[in-house]
This record gives structure tokens, C-alpha cells and sequence, in this order.
């Protein structure tokens, strides 16, 4: 008798995913939050490199850790744990680094990449889960190393203006302005998260090829660094690649709608109720696998 193929592959996953996790992990643990279970993780996943998911919903395999010092970036905040990454990241990071001083920028200073088996996180993100975002400082690099404490306690400098329409021209320099440009420029970089009023500032600016403009997109926050996102590498098979950016540079309607007013409600609304926590059961079945892999 011939051995027919596995057709219905999903299934198989969803079946092992909850064997194991009935055999390896207490049977509350499929609903504890997953932020819980992903951020007591200290350590990588010892398996093959490869991110799970999507970028807000999703995991971590083999995880690479950039050190905490190189020849052109400093990692901050160390105390969170959160300087790992798809190695394909970490390679990204340090070429960005070594670009950085021909557009007159000293060096990066890196805040939150991923948890050694990336998931959610307990603060601060809704992605940054598959080790393929990180977040870098709008602050320029010292010249000399940052001590333990300075990089627990140096804030990082907000680059609005008091109306936060716009940029603090004194504080958001040809500088800022030439370290975004070279990152959107890196062909890895899927988006670039940035407030509104710097993707004004940057739209303003821009001469020439302005085709990077389409990868920087306003989003709240990220005044005071800005969130690089690179496309799903070729180790990470089941890597879900976010949709193309609008065409254009998304300096006209686009940006401008984000300038305007939030309409008027017409009757009194109740609060939205907080979304449920995302539980290890909400995440793509190998992320069971990565959890518990020693």
C-alpha cells in the first residue's frame, strides 16, 4: 500500500502545536497572556533562525543578540533585554551603523529590537515580535561609550515644535533629516515608522528621488526615534510580509489627513473596552515550539 502525502498540513501544525503544549507546558498556560510566557524567556530559542508570524503577532526562532557596543551604535536601555533579532536584522543594524557617519551621523543609538523568543511584549510595543523591527534613537551618538546607568536614565530628545504640528528646526537638523534618508534607502526596509510632523519635515526636504518618501509613514509617537521595519527574509518561510505602500511619496492627501480635525461625535459614546490579551493560543502553533525549546 502507497503512503499518501499529508494534504492538510495546518491541521497537522494546530494538532502538534497542542500536544505539546499539553505535554510540556501546565494546562493554564495556553491562556495566560503571551506577553507573560515570551518576556520570562532570558535566551534564545536554540533552533534554526527564523521569524513566525506576523510582525504583530508572532515569534522568534534562533534570535541573534547585537552587542551591546559597536564600532558605531550603542544599545540602550539593557536592562529590558530586548537588543535580539532575526540575524538577518542584526546584520541590517550594523551595516546601517557603518553607513551612518557619511550622511554626518556619529553612530545609532538602538532602543527595543525583540525578547530573546520574541511574542508580545508587557510594555511599549504591539509588534516588534519577530525580530525584524527596531527602534533608533533621533539622538545623536556620543562620541564616547554611554555607562550602564546613563543608558537606563539619558532620555531620548522629542524633535517637536511646542504645537507639535511641526519640527523644532533646532533640534531636527540636515542630520536627522540625511540618517532617515539613508535607512528608507537600504532596500531590506519594508516601513519607517515616524511622526507626523517629521514626515512633513522629511517631505519638505526631499529633492530628487523621492521614491524612499513611500516606505516612511506617519504613525502616533515616534517624536523622539524612529521604528525601521525590514521585509520578511528568505529563512523565515512562514514570515508574513506586510501589503506594498500606497504609490506616490505620501506627502499630499495622505499626510495631510493626518492634520485633520477628528470629527465631531454625534451622540456620547462609551469607552471602547481594552482588547483581550493575546494568548500563546492566538499565535502561529510553532510558537509553542519556540517556547519551550531548550
Amino acid at each position: 500500500m502507497i503512503a499518501r502525502p499529508i494534504r492538510n498540513r495546518p491541521m497537522l501544525k494546530r494538532f502538534f502545536a497542542a500536544f505539546l503544549l499539553a505535554a510540556v507546558l501546565p494546562a493554564a498556560a495556553a491562556d495566560r497572556p503571551a506577553k507573560e510566557l515570551f518576556g520570562a524567556a532570558e535566551a534564545p530559542a536554540p533552533l534554526a533562525a527564523r521569524s513566525i508570524g506576523t510582525y504583530a503577532r508572532g515569534c522568534l526562532a534562533g534570535a541573534a543578540l547585537l552587542p551591546v557596543n559597536g564600532p558605531a551604535w550603542q544599545v540602550m536601555r539593557l536592562s529590558r533585554n530586548r537588543n535580539w533579532g532575526n540575524p538577518v536584522l542584526v546584520d541590517f543594524l550594523e551595516r546601517l551603523a557603518a553607513k551612518a557617519p557619511s550622511v554626518g551621523w556619529n553612530g545609532l543609538l538602538v532602543g527595543d529590537m525583540s525578547q530573546p523568543r520574541g511574542g508580545p511584549m508587557s510594555s511599549g510595543h504591539a509588534s516588534h515580535q519577530i525580530g525584524l523591527d527596531a527602534d533608533i534613537w533621533l539622538t545623536p551618538m556620543p562620541k564616547r561609550e554611554f555607562s550602564y546607568d546613563e543608558r537606563e536614565k539619558v532620555s531620548a530628545v522629542s524633535m517637536l515644535a511646542r504645537d507639535t504640528l511641526s519640527v523644532d528646526p533646532a533640534k531636527f537638523s540636515d542630520k536627522q533629516f540625511g540618517i532617515l534618508r539613508l535607512a528608507a534607502r537600504q532596500p531590506e526596509v519594508e516601513r519607517i515608522f515616524v511622526n507626523r510632523a517629521i514626515k512633513k519635515a522629511l517631505c519638505e526636504r526631499a529633492t530628487g528621488d523621492r521614491s524612499w518618501l513611500a516606505k516612511v509613514r506617519p504613525w502616533w509617537g515616534h517624536d523622539y526615534h524612529f521604528h525601521v521595519r525590514i521585509a520578511c527574509p528568505r529563512n523565515s518561510p512562514t514570515c508574513k510580509p506586510q501589503a506594498e505602500p500606497p504609490s506616490g511619496d505620501g506627502c499630499g492627501a495622505e499626510l495631510q489627513s493626518w492634520y485633520a480635525p477628528p470629527p465631531k461625535p454625534t451622540k456620547p459614546s462609551k469607552p471602547k473596552p481594552p482588547p483581550p490579551e493575546i494568548t500563546l493560543k492566538d499565535l502561529p502553533p510553532e510558537c509553542a515550539q519556540v517556547l519551550v525549546a531548550k
